[in-house]
């Protein structure tokens, strides 16, 4: 799977240099498969997603201090980043509009 705009996560680990070593290991998780659809992200990673709108998932990194979400075009093999944040930032957005 390919995740376009990687560099919003290398920016936000900048700022919370905490965050690089679990976004990392989510990213390299991402994209070291295809996945086909929802429940095969459900499947591997349980109850650390929620999904809503447009294949948006929502993923809790590092005990849900930060969330990151991505929407998802599986008949591409591409995932999109939309937002990644803490969960407080998370807390004041739509993530159906990010």
């Amino acid at each position: 799977m390919n995740i376009i705009a990687v560099r919003t996560l290398r920016d936000f680990w900048r700022e919370h240099p905490q965050a690089e070593k679990p976004l990392r290991v989510l990213y390299n998780r991402l994209t070291s498969q295809d996945w086909g659809g929802p429940q095969e992200i459900k499947d591997a990673f349980g109850t650390t997603v929620d999904f809503v709108g447009d294949n948006r998932v929502i993923f809790d990194v590092s005990g849900n201090k930060y969330r990151l979400i991505i929407a998802f075009a599986y008949a591409y093999k591409r995932g999109m980043i939309k937002f990644v944040g803490t969960h407080a930032e998370y807390d004041k957005i739509d993530a159906e509009k990010v």
